[in-house]
């Protein structure tokens, strides 16, 4: 009999806190820059990872996370991650998708749309993969400022 799945709360938090620090390092001007694109090789394919702030608040900003591929396909859309970063408590969290509305922390499966058990677990993981991409191997162009 398969077991139910149990997010592990304390590696959750690690990987937010974790994913928090790589995106003050990528927009450490997040209060003046709105958006900033690094440019990312990977296996001979050009790649530009785009950070669009969407929200600013007090404590929480909403930072979109775009993927253009440079022979983009129209069949196969790449994700654009919604994350929002809580300040006071030094953590992003992807919250959804942009095509999808808010993610839960556990889904039953299987279930109507396909989500996998651990769906949010494993997008803020590829999260934390494409930041340190882009602080390892990106090069960004200049902030735009408005």
């Amino acid at each position: 009999m398969r077991r139910k799945y149990v997010p592990d709360l304390s590696r959750q938090m690690a990987q937010c806190e974790a994913n928090y620090a790589r995106m003050m390092k990528l927009l450490p001007d997040l209060d003046v820059c709105d958006h900033r694109e690094f440019q990312v090789y990977w296996k001979a394919h050009q790649v530009v990872v785009r950070l669009e702030v969407e929200e600013r608040f007090a404590y929480t900003s909403t930072v979109l996370v775009k993927q253009l591929h440079e022979s983009g396909s129209s069949w196969l859309t790449t994700p654009t991650l919604v994350v929002r970063l809580y300040h006071d408590a030094t953590m992003a969290e992807v919250i959804c998708q942009k095509s999808r509305r808010q993610l839960s922390g556990v889904y039953g499966y299987p279930n109507r749309d396909m989500h996998h058990p651990d769906e949010k677990a494993q997008l803020n993981g590829y999260l934390g993969e494409w930041l340190n991409h882009c602080l390892n191997h990106g090069h960004h162009n200049e902030p735009v400022f408005v």
